[in-house]
């Protein structure tokens, strides 16, 4: 492959927003997580759970602060290194990128600083609300987010303007109602509670190694594990919906995931392993499991899931209708306001495959003037790299069920053998809580290379997506971009694992004071019981 500024300029947003990915699913967990600690703690009165929602939630605020700082310079890059993007589908993709802005972030961010300053100022019912306040941002503010990157899997609700020449939103709640972006923030909102979960279970198992905090830590383990329990589930089934919406609007990502060259009878099955030979369109040394895929992919037994193969040719169809669609538009364009009714039912006729004109840009200025050659070159330029699509996906999976095992067994210990906890499950919960940071890379490195070689699939390809600037130009912000993020990745790490080693704080008044209530209480209900007893 030649690697140019459009590759490039790939590169540099990948590597952003992995980095601002590392901060967001643990975010989006401990928020809800540290919420529910306080609940429990304005429910009981308990020192222990204050205790545990202040831990807790200083490390969610050293997590917060970061992933703001990295998220911020994401979308200052659709306007410097994807203009062209921006002036197409602006319109559309702006408008939730902007609501996110104003309402959800400010939310949050108004709300986090009452969080940690609020302790002696607020009464316990009104910092629980602050707590669920910063939760519900957090959460909101991916939902926007990701409306807007479900738009661009799946562009609904909007229509190319051939007079401005530019995609124009027609349907708001269509955006908004979107069955990708709906799949996807359940999804991604749910892969955030089982990283937090994972970490909250990972770093209280290792105080009980160290024999520090130990109440903490055990009840700690019994939330996350609860909690991680549902989530991981729920990621599972989510994913499984992910799979289902694929198949209508994406069957060639999902193809590619699974490396099913051919059209197979219904129903399809599952590759559970192989090797995918590009080059030679099989996957070689395929262990398949029957009737899997068709039914996560089609929900029957009858329908049909269609192959790469035929899916290229059906992309070089729709290229060639893109092409009568493409004349039609510069006729249009000539005439303006005087336009043909002829040429204007032409082009909306065939204005679904315009898209699919531009891929000949790659090869030719203008598509009308390609060879067949450049045509069936950009249908086969519709394939995405088909292994490392495989191989992610199946990673992805793998943890996904190795989380719901490890969930299980920590839930099963905490709920019915009294919070004890081998040493080995302790050490294999410290060692796997990178674990799920890695699962969610996978999944959206699948969710968007997958998408390729589209920005906005079947719109808007990403050749023609990117800005008028030199390979130096991005080379050095790239470089920039990595130094800086992983300065910030750093600090982050140490001040996480500063807090760690220093622990909870305690306050021992509190503590003290909780304590002889308690003893107050027991010793009231032992006096009342030796009264009564000469009675009976």
């Amino acid at each position: 492959m030649e690697f140019g500024i459009v590759e490039l300029s790939r590169l540099q947003f990948a590597m952003t927003a992995l980095y601002h990915f590392l901060f967001v699913p643990l975010t989006l967990g401990l928020s809800v997580l540290v919420a529910i600690m306080e609940t429990v703690y304005v429910m009981t009165n308990r020192p222990i759970w204050r205790q545990m929602t202040k831990f807790w939630g200083m490390l969610f605020g050293i997590n917060f602060v970061l992933g703001v700082a990295t998220g911020i310079t994401m979308e200052f890059q659709f306007g410097m290194n994807w203009s062209y993007y921006s002036h197409y589908v602006g319109d559309i993709f702006g408008a939730p990128l902007a609501i996110e802005g104003l309402m959800a972030f400010f939310l949050e961010a108004t709300f986090v600083g009452l969080f940690f300053f609020g302790w002696d100022k607020l009464s316990k019912v009104a910092h629980l609300t602050v707590a669920w306040l910063v939760a519900i941002g957090s959460n909101f503010s991916a939902l926007w987010i990701l409306i807007a990157n479900g738009w661009m899997q799946n562009p609904v609700g909007a229509e190319f303007n051939p007079m401005t020449m530019r995609m124009e939103m027609t349907d708001f709640f269509e955006v908004l109602f979107n069955e990708v972006a709906q799949a996807k923030f359940v999804h991604t909102v749910s892969a955030g509670y089982v990283t937090a979960s994972v970490f909250v279970i990972g770093v209280s198992a290792w105080y009980l190694l160290k024999g520090r905090h130990s109440d903490l830590a055990r009840r700690s383990i019994t939330v996350g594990a609860a909690f991680g329990l549902a989530s991981a589930l729920s990621v599972v089934l989510l994913g499984d919906e992910s799979g289902y919406s694929a198949s209508h609007n994406q069957k060639m990502k999902l193809a590619a995931m699974e490396g099913m060259w051919e059209t197979h009878d219904a129903p399809a099955p599952f590759n559970l392993i192989g090797f995918p030979d590009q080059e030679a369109r099989e996957t070689k040394y395929a262990i398949s499991i029957p009737w899997v895929m068709g039914l996560i992919g089609t929900r029957s037994l009858t329908t049909e899931m269609p192959g790469i193969n035929d899916l290229v040719a059906d992309a070089e169809d729709r290229i060639r209708s893109g092409l009568i669609a493409y004349d039609a538009l510069l006729h249009v364009r000539e005439q303006r306001d005087a336009a043909d009714p002829a040429t204007l039912a032409t082009f909306e006729a065939h204005s679904a495959d315009l898209g699919f004109a531009f891929l000949l840009k790659k090869y030719v200025d203008n598509p009308l003037d390609a060879t067949e050659e450049q045509i069936k070159a950009a249908a086969n330029d519709t394939v995405p790299q088909v292994w490392p699509l495989f191989w992610a996906f199946r990673l992805m999976v793998g943890l996904g069920f190795g989380f719901i095992g490890t969930m299980l067994y920590f839930f099963y210990r905490a709920s019915f053998k009294g919070m004890n906890f081998p040493r080995p499950a302790l050490h294999l919960a410290v060692w796997m809580i990178p674990a799920p940071w890695l699962a969610a890379e996978l999944g959206w490195f699948v969710a968007e290379f997958g998408r390729q070689p589209w920005t906005v699939d079947g719109v808007l390809p990403t050749a023609m997506s990117v800005s008028a600037l030199s390979m130096t130009e991005v080379a050095l912000t790239l470089a920039g971009f990595v130094l800086f993020y992983t300065v910030l990745f750093i600090i982050e790490m140490g001040l996480m694992l500063k807090y760690i080693r220093k622990g909870p704080y305690q306050d021992v008044e509190e503590t003290e004071a909780w304590n002889a209530r308690h003893h107050n209480r027991l010793a009231g209900r032992k006096n009342a019981d030796a009264i009564a007893m000469p009675a009976e």
